[in-house]
């Protein structure tokens, strides 16, 4: 059986489930449009995903997948947190904010126990995929039993690996050229591989359906990374602009704008690739102190953005975005889906300025 027919889709196009800004009406468009729409559910309470899930059940009875973070929960050292609070502290009296006295872990992590695990099982999508790491032996057989297909992130052939000794169903290949945090499993260890060189390591040395994901804009890229092997192509950045986002109107902006990127742990705590801004030009200098563990740093950068932000400066916002976001184009869900397939099947790209761009180098 194919990929597309166990996953009951149309079309080898994911949706990437962007945490911040997938949403019900986003992920329903897309599986109504025969490819598969996500939710990114890893910084949502059980409460506000199980409202998003059955919202998007209401708008579709198409397949869609949810995700969550399973990352490994770590404890907080003080003194680093402290010091990297005092690099702020003027920042924050500048915009007259409070200082932040100590960091919160804002995010849980799907293995800390079976909230999401009971959640999933009880509203049954009919796939969940995971970032940051592998869920419990105990939490991926409960998901087989209840007949529930599984996807995990590699970033590099180790961990795809570990994903397919784990019994997990489905591999994303994940390239560096990916926006916002790729699912490494262990965020001191990059190995920054392209996503073209690592969807073809990795269906080399593992069996198990490949999606290939990072810097995909257009059809024509999709359609060289399934010439290589990949069983469907995931896009993220190319939906942000969709009205259907739930990007603010400067992430919006910006993405046409300003479409240079680059990798930060400052904003976070885990390397991630955004959109150019205060924390790129400002704080990763040669002398930023060691960076809090993530979730914690998020913390305070999402606080120090709410704060400039009442200042009419964006330029600590999160805004995700992969490596050819330049690429981006304006189309809604529907069209874009529709203009992807097109693509695919060998119609130059809508917009001409793109149509020389295939797999990113």
């Amino acid at each position: 059986m194919s990929l597309l027919d166990t996953l009951g889709i149309q079309h080898p196009i994911f949706l990437a489930p962007m945490a911040g800004v997938s949403t019900p009406e986003l992920a329903a468009q897309v599986s109504n449009q025969g490819a598969f729409g996500s939710l990114g559910l890893g910084a949502s309470t059980v409460d506000a995903a199980r409202k998003q899930i059955l919202h998007t059940q209401e708008l579709t009875d198409k397949p869609f997948q949810v995700n969550f973070f399973c990352h490994e929960s770590r404890d907080l050292n003080s003194e680093v947190s402290q010091n990297w609070i005092a690099l702020f502290a003027d920042k924050f009296k500048e915009l007259d904010a409070e200082v932040p006295t100590g960091l919160n872990c804002i995010y849980p992590s799907f293995k800390d126990n079976d909230d999401f695990l009971n959640l999933v099982l009880e509203t049954k999508p009919k796939a969940v995929s995971f970032h940051f790491g592998i869920p419990h032996a105990h939490q991926i057989k409960a998901l087989k039993n209840a007949g529930i297909i599984t996807l995990v992130s590699a970033t590099n052939l180790a961990e795809a690996k570990a994903i397919e000794a784990a019994g997990i169903d489905i591999i994303i290949a994940q390239g560096i050229e990916a926006g916002g945090h790729r699912g490494i499993f262990n965020e001191s260890f990059d190995a920054a591989i392209r996503t073209e060189d690592l969807v073809q390591l990795i269906k080399q040395n593992c069996t198990l359906p490949v999606i290939a994901a990072g810097g995909i804009m257009n059809g024509h890229q999709a359609k060289q990374f399934l010439d290589l092997g990949a069983d469907a192509v995931q896009l993220g950045t190319a939906f942000v602009q969709c009205k259907t986002s739930s990007a603010n109107d400067a992430y919006r902006k910006a993405l046409f704008d300003q479409p240079l990127t680059q990798i930060t742990a400052s904003i976070s705590g885990r390397p991630a690739r955004g959109l150019i801004n205060h924390w790129h030009k400002e704080v990763d200098t040669p002398t930023r102190p060691q960076v809090p563990p993530y979730p914690y740093t998020y913390d305070l950068g999402k606080q120090i953005h709410a704060a400039a932000s009442k200042h009419g400066d964006s330029g600590y916002g999160a805004f995700w975005a992969g490596s050819n976001v330049s690429q981006i184009r304006e189309l809604e869900a529907t069209d874009l889906i529709n203009q992807l397939v097109l693509e695919i099947n060998g119609k130059r790209p809508l917009n001409p300025t793109f149509s020389n761009s295939l797999i990113p180098r």
